[in-house]
């Protein structure tokens, strides 16, 4: 998902270079929006990954 976010961060600069800037802010939106639930899915990874120790 991280690799996603990237890849759309990397479209949003490449469209804003090149002038086109309603495809730019529409790559920001969806890159920060896969960037925030990345986040989300990390935490609760790590939240229910520690279980405690295993016997």
């Amino acid at each position: 998902m991280l690799g996603w976010a990237v890849l759309f961060l990397i479209i949003a600069i490449i469209a804003g270079v090149l002038g086109f800037g309603g495809i730019a802010g529409a790559a920001v939106g969806i890159a920060q929006i896969l960037f925030f639930v990345f986040l989300v899915l990390f935490v609760v990874a790590l939240i229910f990954g520690r279980r405690g120790p295993r016997p």
